[in-house]
């Protein structure tokens, strides 16, 4: 018996060109590359130009994710795009995008789960193309993070960086068995109990300003492997695959500590890692899939090979996700 999936078509990412260093953030505060790269893996990151905004960021990955997929902006009907730095309060930085690329039909709007923002909307997206409501979807997590640092706070604002990426999806028919591609299976969890650990301490409704990203790492950090390994072990149980299966675990680029704590608690092997926190940096909902067009450029990921991707972010929030490229 066949089953509609919604089958990766193409991925594509955009970084801003400015990248900032260890070095530039040490010499102003008090660190240094040593105590940046030990405690989180980043030797760098990107910022976003003067004037850049987070809806030409993920227009950028877009297109290129469209090139990727060897496909014109005519055949999208639908975008997802997760960002907790949208353009403006209102309307949805996904219809700039959604403008920019002359598409006039079907759906735009943004979805907001901070970290876990791009593995919501992969999910949300999956869930209309099934449904049969829609037919291809462009899912883009973008960021400006660092329009909401406080650069004077070292806990913080070494991790941040800017970028964007996407995933051309489209529903098509398949075996319904194992082997099928595409979106397998994903699994969203949230508690709000945890809220005050990592947010932004501003807001239309509250203080009327952007406010300032503030988080608990210690509080962060503890939580973080126990939650990322629940949510990947409801995906195995859901599909029968285990760690051993998995051609390329692609995590949330928080911090390489966390990284390889989960992929060690889960039994994955190192090599099957994929890592852009050392250039990146954390880019939020971006991380994702800045992280599996990093790994298209170099052909890592192939066809037919099984994807597991997984975060955590505000909230908390968690997700996973198993893709069969």
């Amino acid at each position: 018996m066949s089953v509609r999936r919604s089958i990766v078509r193409g991925v594509g990412g955009y970084l801003p060109a400015r990248v900032m260093t260890n070095q530039e953030i040490a010499s102003r505060l008090d660190t240094s590359d040593e105590w940046i790269v030990q405690r989180t893996g980043i030797h760098e990151r990107r910022i976003a130009a003067e004037g850049e905004t987070t809806s030409d960021l993920g227009l950028a990955a877009a297109r290129a994710a469209l090139a990727d997929a060897g496909m014109g902006s005519d055949a999208v009907d639908l975008i997802v795009l997760a960002t907790s730095t949208p353009d403006q309060t209102f309307p949805a930085s996904a219809v700039t995008i959604q403008a920019e690329l002359g598409i006039t039909r079907g759906a735009a709007f943004d979805l907001q789960a901070v970290c876990s923002g791009f593995v919501f909307a992969l999910a949300t997206a999956d869930r209309f193309l099934n449904s049969g409501e829609f037919r291809c979807a462009l899912v883009i997590g973008a960021e400006t993070f660092s329009r909401i640092l406080d650069w004077n706070d070292r806990s913080t604002c070494v991790l941040f960086g800017d970028g964007a990426g996407a995933l051309v999806l489209e529903a098509g028919e398949q075996p319904g068995e194992r082997t099928d591609r595409g979106v397998l299976t994903t699994h969203l969890r949230s508690d709000g109990r945890y809220r005050s650990k990592l947010y932004v301490d501003g807001g239309p409704s509250t203080t009327g300003t952007v406010g300032q990203l503030r988080m608990e790492g210690r509080e962060v950090f503890r939580h973080a492997v126990g939650m990322i390994t629940d949510v990947v072990e409801d995906a195995f149980k859901a599909t029968g695959y285990g760690a051993k299966d998995i051609d390329w675990f692609v995590p949330h680029q928080a911090n390489k500590r966390i990284i390889d704590g989960s992929a060690h608690k889960l039994g994955i092997a190192p090599e099957k890692i994929v890592s852009t926190v050392d250039r990146h940096g954390n880019t939020s909902a971006a991380s994702i899939p800045l992280a599996l067009a990093d790994a298209r450029v170099d052909r890592r990921i192939k066809p037919g090979h099984l994807v597991l991707l997984e975060a955590m972010g505000g909230g908390f929030t968690w997700a996973s996700a198993l893709v069969r490229w």
